[in-house]
């Protein structure tokens, strides 16, 4: 489910926090599904608690998940709009390094090229 990677410079929570966001909007955790209680989830990576109640709070706050009193903690129903805005975030990143290609000469056909050669590596 997620991968924490010691060797990465990011925190570990996180790490947690994309994992389960990216879970989330590809689809593999529907809305409404439960997501492992804090406990359960920092057994299961092995870390602290802490840690994942702070990834928790962090994904309710960018509308990831929404906690039900007694109940645990969901994925919420708005996915469509987070992925909306992550498509926006890669398509301003994918805008500025499209900007320094040019600037180092790369034509259009060779941004194209780029483009379609690697979407479909990932096919």
């Amino acid at each position: 489910m997620i991968k924490i990677d010691y060797r990465d410079p990011r925190p570990i929570y996180e790490q947690v926090v994309d994992g389960i966001e990216e879970l989330a909007l590809r689809g593999a955790l529907p809305a409404d599904t439960q997501i492992p209680s804090v406990r359960q989830l920092a057994v299961e990576l092995s870390i602290n608690p802490n840690t994942i109640q702070r990834a928790y709070g962090e994904l309710e706050r960018r509308g990831v998940i929404y906690a039900a009193k007694g109940r645990g903690n969901f994925i919420s129903d708005n996915t469509g709009a987070l992925r909306t805005r992550r498509l926006e975030e890669i398509g301003a990143q994918i805008g500025v390094l499209a900007g320094q290609a040019r600037a180092l000469g790369a034509s259009e056909a060779q941004l194209q090229g780029w483009l379609k050669e690697k979407g479909e590596d990932r096919a």
